[in-house]
C-alpha cells in the first residue's frame, strides 16, 4: 500500500547548477549525493521534510530508461511564511511569478536555471 510520496525525481541538463540553485536560492540542503553505474544523483529537501528531490542527469537517463517523460514535474511546494519567501527569492534574482489570490490559497510560480517552473502555494 503506498502511504506516502518519498522522493520527486528531477532530470536536469546540468547536476552541479541545480544543485547551486536549489541550496543557495530555495534554502535546500543536500542529503545525499550517490555514483554509481555511470550516473549520480543528488538528493535534497528542506531542513525536517520528508519528501526529498532527487536531481538525475536527463542525457544519462534517457540513454538507460526509455520510455521515461523526461519533462518538468509539477510541483507544488508549500510555505507558511509566502510573502518572505517570495521577497527572498525576488532578492536573490529567482525568476518569480506574480503571487496570485486562488480561492485556494496564495500562490506563484518560480523557475529554476534551466527554466522550470514550479509553484508555491501559502500553507498556515
Amino acid at each position: 500500500m503506498i502511504n506516502q510520496l518519498g522522493q520527486v525525481m528531477l532530470y536536469v541538463n546540468d547536476q552541479e547548477k541545480a544543485r547551486v540553485f536549489w541550496t543557495e536560492k530555495a534554502g535546500f540542503k543536500v542529503i545525499a549525493e550517490e555514483e554509481a553505474m555511470g550516473q549520480k544523483w543528488i538528493e535534497l529537501a528542506p531542513e525536517g521534510a520528508q519528501t526529498s528531490i532527487i536531481l538525475h542527469d536527463k542525457e544519462v537517463v534517457a540513454k538507460m530508461s526509455l520510455g521515461v517523460n523526461l519533462g518538468t514535474p509539477s510541483l507544488m511546494f508549500f510555505s507558511d511564511k509566502l510573502d518572505e519567501l517570495y521577497s527572498e527569492f525576488k532578492n536573490k534574482n529567482v525568476t518569480v511569478g506574480e503571487l496570485v489570490e486562488l480561492p485556494f490559497g496564495r500562490v506563484f510560480n518560480f523557475a529554476d536555471e534551466e527554466d522550470n517552473y514550479f509553484a508555491v502555494m501559502e500553507r498556515k
